[in-house]
């Protein structure tokens, strides 16, 4: 079966695309940083409320490839886009063992800690979030370290649950998804009936009222059952496959449909490109982004 991590171990072979390439993809790309941002008009959403949504994904955090001075620099740049809600959108922790040092869940929520939007700050946990904590794969329940690093740093982590914000006057839902792929289905680990930790139900069962509303989930695929109750999907987890050559992503872990950007379901979704990487510190034609979604206004633009 041809995998994204047989696919990403090919490319960095250094005669797959050439010494150039390669090198590129492993020293330049991964570092660099972009803002991407959407104007969306929901049928859903009022057109006469304005939102800005900054949303990080996927920082995937270690030395040396996503340091602590890096996640600074991502933090500062966020609050420079003076939105007014952020959401995090899961996979804090690394991504793959290349690495020099894996960063303390407590070190990288405490920068993450100095985000600052009006209307909070708001997360959701990612599978390597999940895999990584060894006890709660073990017991197959519990909250991993990630998310209570995350809480202790004053950001709520959302687990199948919704929250009634209001921007000007005027109401709306954010509402956060378990992870679909929490649970690893290895024998090493105790067995568990399901491998996601997600009910999308209970999640919508929520909300209480009218008003509209936005789903964080990292994975996209839930995209495809998602209502048109909700107005906006936002989400991560496929690095825009970390792979993306005119505008197709080899290998995408949710499928090809849902690999980035803007996609028309039965809501809007935005899937993000993400920070950091999995497998391996490769990128090729998909940078690392910061996305800033307004809502309320024109047709959807990317800049």
């Amino acid at each position: 079966m041809f995998t994204r991590r047989r696919f990403l171990k090919m490319m960095g072979g250094a005669g797959a695309l050439g010494v150039s390439t390669t090198a590129y993809g492993f020293g330049i790309e991964p570092e660099r940083l972009r803002v991407t941002r959407y104007s969306l008009s929901p049928p859903q959403w009022p057109s006469d409320l304005k939102l800005r949504i900054a949303a990080i994904a996927d920082l995937h955090a270690c030395d040396p490839w996503m340091s602590l001075k890096r996640i600074e620099g991502i933090v500062e740049r966020t609050n420079a886009l003076k939105p007014d809600l952020v959401v995090m959108l899961g996979d804090y922790v690394a991504g793959h063992r290349k690495v020099t040092r894996f960063i303390p869940a407590e070190e990288w929520a405490a920068v993450l800690g100095s985000l600052k939007a009006p209307l909070g700050v708001h997360a959701v946990l990612g599978n390597h979030d999940w895999w990584e904590d060894r006890e709660v794969q073990r017991a197959g329940q519990g909250l991993p370290v990630a998310g209570r690093a995350l809480q202790n740093a004053g950001i709520p982590v959302y687990e199948n649950h919704a929250k009634r914000l209001s921007k000007d006057g005027r109401a709306f839902w954010l509402a956060g998804l378990g992870d679909q792929l929490a649970y690893l289905p290895a024998r090493r680990f105790r067995p568990v009936r399901r491998i996601g930790v997600d009910d999308l139900g209970a999640t919508l069962a929520g909300i209480t009222d009218s008003a509209p509303v936005i789903l964080m989930a990292h994975e996209p695929d839930i995209a495809r059952r998602v209502p048109s109750r909700v107005a906006l999907q936002l989400s991560g987890h496929t690095h825009g496959g970390q792979v993306r050559l005119l505008g197709w992503s080899p290998i995408s872990p949710s499928g090809q449909q849902l690999a980035y950007g803007h996609i028309r379901k039965a809501c809007d979704v935005v899937v993000s490109g993400g920070l950091g990487c999995s497998i391996m510190p490769f990128r090729l034609g998909v940078p690392p982004e910061i996305v800033l979604v307004t809502l309320g206004g024109a047709a959807a633009q990317v800049a």
